[in-house]
């Protein structure tokens, strides 16, 4: 009885190990490599792809690859689920670094838009003023939108037209680099105003 329940143990502890070892490996895509190329392609028969694009007709994988390497290049596999698989020839090695190139061209202009927020006072003196405005141009050039707060405290109400007066002002000092998508408007005791980039 003692040596079944061993045998049974020892039958689970095997289960137990692949099993792990299928989760591990599953879990773990780095450990699979996307795409086949010369010798690890081991289908008896392929449809192979020259490297302009010809239809060179099937053949063995075998001469598939020799015909890839009397060009200086190598095979690619291109569909595996296609029967039979379709291979190309080309430089791998190029492709690789063209496709990476592309991509990273592709993310330059993927720019990611920011809305910056600028806070105005209707007291603002000239200094103040002259630096918000650099860093509205600043963030304009860098492709990002600009939100132009004013808020109003107290008695400050009382002088909205001086406020609109600044903000008036602020848009012609970045009318060079940038548009009002939303006009000024008053919500409570903030006038909000947002400034988008000109596209170049």
């Amino acid at each position: 009885m003692g040596f079944c329940r061993a045998e049974r143990n020892l039958c689970t502890v095997i289960f137990l190990h692949f099993f792990l070892m299928e989760v591990l490996t599953i879990s773990n895509p780095k450990d699979t490599k996307e795409t086949l190329l010369n010798e690890e392609i081991v289908a008896p028969e392929v449809r192979l792809i020259g490297p302009a694009g010809e239809a060179l007709g099937l053949m063995s994988s075998q001469k598939a690859l020799e015909a890839a390497y009397e060009r200086g290049m190598d095979l690619v596999l291109m569909a595996a689920q296609a029967n039979p698989p379709v291979c190309k020839i080309m430089d791998y090695g190029k492709f690789c670094f063209e496709r990476d190139k592309r991509e990273k061209e592709a993310k330059k202009k993927q720019q990611t838009i920011e809305v910056k927020e600028i806070q105005l006072s209707c007291r603002i003196d000239v200094h103040d003023f002259e630096t918000k405005k650099k860093h509205a141009l600043r963030f304009l050039s860098e492709g990002n939108k600009v939100r132009v707060v004013m808020r109003f405290r107290g008695r400050e109400m009382s002088h909205m037209s001086i406020g609109k007066e600044v903000l008036e002002r602020f848009r012609e000092a970045c009318a060079e680099v940038g548009t009002v998508d939303k006009e000024p408007a008053l919500d409570n005791r903030t006038i909000t105003m947002i400034i988008n980039p000109i596209k170049k």
